[in-house]
């Protein structure tokens, strides 16, 4: 039971008693601020359903260890490969969903940070998550439901995690914004990132020539992934309140498109500079 010490208990007997009764539904989505415990729980879903030992699961057996292990077929795990979940990682799973379960009688597609689905990979998505022939359970998982597309949300039976109290309030936004807590540990200097962002925003959308000036200034200061990371999250927050508000929501449209050009750039390895200066160049256009 040492490999579940971390899992959610209150969720966890809730998962087990629809096991159990045979009421899983086909599609979850797991909210939690610490999303590795949610991943955990999930896992800890698939082990219960595939266990070998008595008491089920007991995270020794065969099974258990396999599944833990990222080792066992009928249980895929999906995990961003770069700042984004892409199109690429989502279509073999249609692939996956034709396919008959192995080893068992119910397989598990487990989505980790949901929220950083591309919009081309949130759409492929949205066919797996309608009532599948296959015997299939996907679980996706997120810090924060307001991240994951309505239509994707739709299409799932979402559980909020027990919220563990942060002392520190500015990591809880952070959290919140889409960050791993790895990514704020690595974080540079997060105030100064998260100013910078909003004003090269307002710089882009007012055409103002120093938006490229400071983009610069950005790709220098933001060197390692988390601190980029955290540069395009406050650009799509800025970007998602204007498209909100009548007199600017065709620019905040028109940037949230452009930002989603910039996780596919992101995803190719194109440089941070290179992506700041292709939203100034792209919006002036």
């Amino acid at each position: 039971m040492d490999n579940f010490s971390g899992i959610d208990q209150t969720k966890a007997a809730e998962l087990k008693k629809a096991l159990l009764n045979g009421q899983l539904v086909h599609a979850y989505l797991f909210i939690d601020l610490d999303e590795q415990r949610a991943e955990l729980t999930a896992q800890w879903l698939a082990c219960a359903a595939n266990c070998l030992g008595k008491n089920r699961p007991d995270g020794v057996c065969r099974n258990c260890q396999r599944i833990l292990a990222g080792n066992f077929p009928d249980v895929v795990r999906i995990h961003p490969i770069g700042q984004s979940l892409s199109i690429k990682q989502i279509r073999p799973l249609k692939e996956e969903l034709a396919k008959s379960p192995t080893e068992s009688q119910l397989r598990f597609f487990i989505i980790a940070e949901a929220e950083r689905l591309t919009m081309s990979a949130a759409n492929a998505l949205l066919n797996l998550l309608e009532e599948p022939v296959a015997p299939v359970v996907t679980i996706l998982i997120a810090n924060n439901a307001d991240q994951v597309l309505p239509t994707v949300r739709s299409r799932t039976q979402i559980l909020n995690f027990e919220q563990e109290k942060l002392p520190d309030q500015g990591a809880a936004d952070l959290l919140a914004a889409g960050l791993s807590q790895q990514d704020i540990e690595n974080l540079t200097d997060p105030d100064w990132l998260t100013k910078t962002a909003q004003t090269f925003y307002q710089e882009i959308v007012a055409r103002d020539n120093l938006a490229i000036i400071t983009a610069h200034e950005l790709s220098q200061a933001a060197k390692n992934p988390a601190d980029q990371k955290l540069v395009i999250i406050r650009l799509k927050q800025a970007a998602l309140a204007a498209s909100q508000t009548e007199q600017t929501r065709s620019s905040g449209i028109k940037m949230l498109s452009l930002l989603m050009q910039v996780d596919q750039m992101l995803y190719s390895n194109v440089s941070f500079r290179n992506c700041l200066d292709y939203l100034v160049l792209k919006f002036e256009r």
